[in-house]
């Protein structure tokens, strides 16, 4: 059977490791790594963003002057061969490509705002075509699964940011607009769609809570449905980072990085809202994770351990620590493509 291929970027070495992983037994093998041109590292964060169709890994350096490589994946083995590539506009902490594959999308946490980077014809990201402020600390900007609207995370300004999106042109509407508002001091950082798109999830940063969102499909807008802590009862320090839901939208998985802890929940069916599943040790300083395909794993990268931690989804949704693999030190994003079977 074929193997899944893995990526997970490695700031501080500034390099990608590939990896193998089989999807039944959770067996996780490294078949590689490439460096990223343009720098000897990344402080902080390398975030990737594969093009829809797996055929484009994207890689964004966050030092200047900002070049964001675009990779050819081999279909067979997953390797990489970079292309070339734009820049960015600024020091970028997340990416993402819309359905078309023909728009890179980016926020900027310390420039406090979210660009577009055309994709052309051969898969190679552009210079930025267009550039949009933000409140204060964008952190995230991701597509619907529609590909209508966009949204984003401004953690400085406790608020979930959306705007339309014109895919025939690959642009944005000129400004993003507040379609909700965390709590204060709260500081949402990172979203996630439950499949179809009708609820979206926020990760707080500061307050390590999560966020329920109803949300109308027609006008992208948003209503507050639930907010639920990450924490143990009297605990209130917190470094929440990433969020996922599984493929069947059963679970929610959450990563928080003071307590190195990755914390899963249960999905109402019926109105996206959550209960608590488990809490269990990650590797050290959680930055990013996946889901795996099929959704029955969860692959964390340890920031400060430059490991990648293999976690067993059991039917009830609750984690199982399997294994972990080195690396590299700063691992920090993570990628997964399926491959198919003959």
């Amino acid at each position: 059977m074929p193997h899944d291929i893995v990526y997970v970027s490695c700031a501080d070495l500034c390099e990608i490791a590939i990896l193998a992983f089989d999807r039944q037994t959770g067996a996780l093998h490294e078949t590689g790594r490439v460096k990223v041109p343009g720098g000897v590292g990344s402080p902080g964060s390398l975030p990737l963003a594969l093009s829809p169709d797996h055929r484009f890994l994207y890689a964004g350096l966050r030092e200047p002057p900002y070049p964001v490589t675009s990779f050819a994946i081999d279909p067979a083995t997953g390797g990489l061969t970079a292309l070339g590539g734009g820049h960015l506009v600024d020091s970028m902490c997340y990416l993402a490509v819309d359905a078309t594959g023909r728009a890179l999308l980016s926020a900027s946490y310390g420039g406090a705002k979210i660009a577009v980077n055309p994709i052309g014809r051969g898969g190679v990201a552009g210079d930025p075509s267009q550039v949009i402020a933000t409140p204060p600390k964008a952190h995230c900007a991701v597509i619907d699964p529609a590909n209508r609207f966009l949204y984003a995370a401004s953690l400085g300004g406790d608020a979930i940011l959306c705007q339309a999106f014109d895919a025939a042109t690959a642009r944005l509407a000129p400004v993003a607009h507040i379609a909700a508002r965390t709590r204060p001091g709260a500081g949402p950082r990172h979203l996630a769609f439950a499949p179809g798109g009708r609820t979206l999830y926020a990760i707080n940063e500061l307050d390590g809570s999560i966020v329920v969102f109803a949300r109308d499909l027609a006008s992208g807008a948003l209503a507050e449905r639930q907010t639920i802590s990450l924490l143990p009862d009297g605990v209130t320090a917190a470094a929440a980072a990433d969020i996922h839901v599984t493929p069947d939208g059963r679970y929610l998985y959450a990563s928080e990085r003071l307590s190195h802890t990755l914390v899963g929940f249960a999905i109402d069916p019926a109105d996206g809202t959550l209960t608590l599943r488990c809490r269990v040790a990650s590797e050290a300083t959680p930055r990013g994770f996946r889901i795996a395909p099929g959704g029955r794993f969860l692959l964390c990268a340890g920031l400060t351990s430059g490991r990648l931690g293999v976690y067993a989804i059991a039917a009830d949704g609750v984690l199982t620590r399997q294994a972990s693999h080195a690396v590299g030190m700063g691992a920090n994003w993570v990628e997964i493509i399926a491959q198919k079977t003959a």
